[in-house]
């Protein structure tokens, strides 16, 4: 239960955001402070990739300003948290400002990972926040050809917004296909084969050597030797979770902040939830899902955990989505890339596959096929024999 100090979350995003208002939608009435190293509101990060980098959009915010003023929610804008202590239960600020709390919510996400051994060019962006964003639609706007390093679900969505905009795109991947490790390679041809119709040049199986320039990029050279122009580099390569914080406060991390079903870590009235938090599921393995709509189903789990009361049960199937092009391409379950995958539809542009397990139905994926997707939910939730879905 909470007392006199409040509920302090530490992130700018949509676990933030989703924790707090379901905080107070839970008739939780104490102080509560939500801290983010950044100076926006609360955002949204798909759009990052895809309509603000299209300049469809420019305001990302979860919600209004107005609004955390009506729920009596404290925000600390550009404060990044530096340290904690469980022990005494607060929180130190890089201004110097330590905040106590009584319940503590960790929702810091993730941090791109970049490539130390690239010199310091301009023209060279990774993609992670709203100012990332900004800075590499201004990039986008006046450049000829951009090699995007990197095929995972950014990379692909940024080469898709890239060729939008009118401009040459290399894709450079060192798997096999793109989407390899994720989604297996054949359904990962299938999305090379997206972008190619598009006319993005994909190069799979290797990396990039070098990069060349002045004081801006103007050359990727490939481990292949090929040598690509380029007045733009977006680094894809992933991310890692945002604990670095957390050194010395006694909170177990691996991969992520170590949690149980319902978000609590190691220490006692500290939480976690979203991309940096890895959870224990239901077979009793700890699991970190990037996915947005994992993070509303948490924080439901979460509040009420929080709150000393009980969590609603049911059992949920993942599902995410990444918008390329026309294609909305949409997974729910768990597939994994050494599943057994069956292509049941083919267009040449879009197509369904099911994932098979030890027999078992765990996943579809569909490209342009969302009421065919969405309809196998129960399926997959009820663990459906395959042979039952091929029939």
């Amino acid at each position: 239960m909470t007392g006199d100090k409040g509920i302090v979350i530490i992130g700018g995003g949509l676990a933030a955001a989703r924790t707090a208002e379901q905080l107070r939608r839970a008739d939780y009435t104490g102080p509560l402070i939500i801290v983010s190293d950044e100076v926006h509101l609360p955002y949204d990060r798909p759009p990052l990739s895809k309509e603000m980098l299209r300049k469809q959009v420019d305001d990302v915010a979860l919600k209004p300003r107005e609004w955390y003023d009506e729920k009596d929610i404290t925000l600390r804008l550009g404060s990044a948290a530096t340290s904690l202590d469980a022990h005494q239960q607060t929180v130190t600020l890089d201004d110097g400002t330590v905040l106590g709390y009584d319940q503590l919510v960790i929702a810091t996400g993730l941090v791109p990972r970049r490539i130390p051994a690239f010199p310091d060019l301009e023209g060279i962006r990774v993609l992670r926040s709203f100012d990332e964003s900004m800075a590499l639609r201004e990039h986008a706007s006046a450049a000829r050809h951009a090699v995007v390093i990197g095929a995972g679900f950014i990379g692909c969505e940024v080469a898709a917004s890239l060729r939008g905009l009118g401009v040459d795109v290399l894709l450079v991947e060192p798997q096999p296909t793109p989407l390899a490790s994720v989604l297996g390679e054949q359904i990962g041809e299938l999305v090379a084969r997206l972008h190619r119709d598009e006319g993005v040049d994909v190069r799979t199986g290797l990396g990039v050597a070098e990069v060349r320039g002045q004081r801006h990029v103007d050359t990727v050279v490939l481990t292949d030797g090929t040598e690509a122009p380029a007045d733009l580099v977006v680094v894809g390569i992933g991310s890692r979770p945002a604990t670095e914080w957390l050194d010395g406060s006694g909170i177990k991390v691996d991969n992520g902040v170590i949690c149980d079903e319902a978000g609590r870590t190691s220490a006692p009235n500290v939480w976690a939830l979203g991309d940096v938090a890895s959870w224990r599921d239901r077979m009793g393995h700890q699991a970190r899902v990037e996915h947005w709509s994992n993070v509303a189903d948490q924080a439901r789990v979460v509040v009420p955990a929080m709150l000393g009361r009980d969590a609603p049960a049911g059992v949920v199937v993942p599902y995410f989505w990444s918008d390329q092009y026309d294609i909305k391409i949409q997974c729910l379950g768990e597939p994994h890339a050494t599943d057994i995958v069956h292509l049941v539809e083919d267009d040449g542009r879009k197509f369904l596959a099911y994932y098979e397990r030890d027999g078992v139905l765990v996943g579809v994926v569909g490209g342009g096929m969302s009421g065919k997707v969405m309809k196998v939910r129960s399926k997959i939730a009820a663990g459906t024999p395959i042979s039952e879905m091929l029939e």
